[in-house]
């Protein structure tokens, strides 16, 4: 749990410049304190700024900078104690401070002022110091009157800051308040220590405790605005996709096949190119599909990223492992949500052209593709209402192109299985006494 008003940075000064790329002002030197402490939290409780015109204002953690946002302590905020923060329009709460012992899960609350409308608001990171910033997770509504919890699994080593950015909402005012970091490597998102919240692409848990540090080259978490994924530096595929899939990523927008290597692989990483499977007789298989993602133009485009790709053969793409994709989102439209996880097993596959166990420049070509579809009616709290009579599907299909000569409910497996075969540790967010269910069986429910 986080409490208020813990005293969070303790004695050490260091001196830093942080740049804001909105105002192109450099900001003082400001304070910032040795992490001593497993988790940094900002309750708003000391400070004050009464004015929406952007400013710097020192808060217990340190400097930050207010953009049409302010300190508020009126009756008709939304807090714990007596202050939190409040922005309006597409104001901004900047860190202007690096928080050195990197973050593992971000904690923030948040509810609507007064008897305002809803809004919209991201989470970004810079790890360089405020030069340039990448949104963390999906976006969040706030729609409540009361503060509600919202997480997200960041797993970034060194030196970090954060900044949350209302996007939507006009002159609606949202209150923030215990925004809470805690350090790298103090909960994994596996089961132990803080989980993410509702429609996180990772909430069912991170199978192979993947980690954001390159010294962890095949084994490298991925975590994109529409998907999370576990790389492998040393096969050039994905071990495993992580996404979340509800009715408002289903949209209308087209798909974009801009296939094109990936700039967010570690310097020095190879890359692999849009090119990388021509002629092998292998697809460019992706692992969160193109129609999971068409609610806008930018989050179909991510899909195509060759860091979601697996060399699939084409009758195993396009047609079974189709089929259970399309009938994935059938059980979308029909008034559920679903948290998948997919990936390659095993070397050597065979495609259009014959066996191969690599293409293009090494890319490894799996002898097996499997997925984990965790369904579950809309709503809220969404870990927690995963039951001993959830449905799992779980699938084991061969990378060939006889695959095909059977439906997709004929390679239903139990997630027990899986395990054993990869030796990951799936759906590990959820209860052992759950999970000891659900993992055992076999789904034996409709495939159409």
């Amino acid at each position: 749990m986080y409490f208020k008003g813990i005293t969070l940075f303790l004695g050490l000064t260091l001196l830093l410049s942080s740049c804001s790329k909105e105002k192109d002002q450099v900001f003082p030197e400001t304070k910032i304190a040795s992490q001593l402490k497993s988790t940094t939290t900002e309750s708003f409780e000391t400070g004050s700024k009464t004015a929406y015109a952007a400013a710097a204002v020192t808060l217990s953690t340190g400097s930050w900078n207010f953009d049409d946002a302010l300190i508020g302590n009126l009756s008709t905020d939304r807090k714990n104690g007596s202050q939190s923060a409040r922005i309006r329009n597409t104001g901004k709460l900047t860190m202007l401070f690096d928080k050195t012992s990197g973050a593992g899960t971000v904690t923030v609350k948040h509810a609507i002022f007064s008897s305002d409308g809803s809004s919209a608001w991201e989470l970004w990171m810079s790890v360089n110091s405020g030069s340039s910033w990448t949104k963390v997770g999906s976006t969040v509504n706030t729609t409540s009157t009361s503060l509600v919890s919202q997480a997200f699994t960041v797993n970034q080593s060194g030196s970090v800051r954060f900044e949350i950015r209302k996007t939507a909402g006009g002159t609606n005012r949202i209150n923030i308040d215990d925004l809470s970091v805690s350090d790298y490597g103090s909960d994994s998102g596996s089961g132990s220590g803080s989980v993410p919240g509702d429609n996180d692409n990772m909430l069912m848990g991170n199978p192979s405790n993947a980690t954001s540090n390159v010294v962890n080259a095949n084994n490298y978490l991925m975590v994109k605005t529409q998907y999370c994924l576990s790389y492998s530096n040393s096969k050039h595929t994905p071990n495993w996709t992580s996404w979340h899939v509800t009715t408002t990523d289903l949209g209308s927008a087209a798909r974009q096949d801009d296939f094109r290597p990936d700039a967010t692989l570690p310097a020095g990483w190879y890359q692999n190119v849009a090119s990388e499977f021509s002629g092998s007789g292998f697809d460019r298989g992706h692992m969160c599909p193109s129609a999971d993602r068409t609610s806008t133009v930018a989050n179909n485009s991510a899909t195509f990223l060759m860091t979601n790709m697996i060399p699939q053969s084409p009758n195993n793409n396009q047609i079974t492992w189709a089929n259970l994709e399309n009938y994935t989102r059938t059980l979308v439209n029909a008034g559920n949500e679903v948290y998948i996880i997919s990936g390659p097993n095993g070397q050597g596959g065979t495609g259009s052209n014959g066996y191969a166990t690599t293409v293009g420049n090494g890319v490894v070509v799996p002898s097996q593709t499997w997925k984990i579809v965790v369904v579950i009616s809309n709503g809220n709290g969404d870990l927690s209402r995963v039951t001993s009579s959830t449905r799992v599907i779980a699938v084991l299909m061969p990378n060939n192109q006889t695959v095909n000569s059977q439906a997709w409910g004929y390679y239903r497996v139990s997630v027990d299985q899986l395990e054993s075969l990869t030796g990951y540790d799936f759906l590990s967010n959820i209860s052992t006494s759950i999970q000891n269910v659900i993992e055992a069986k076999v789904d034996n429910g409709p495939t159409s």
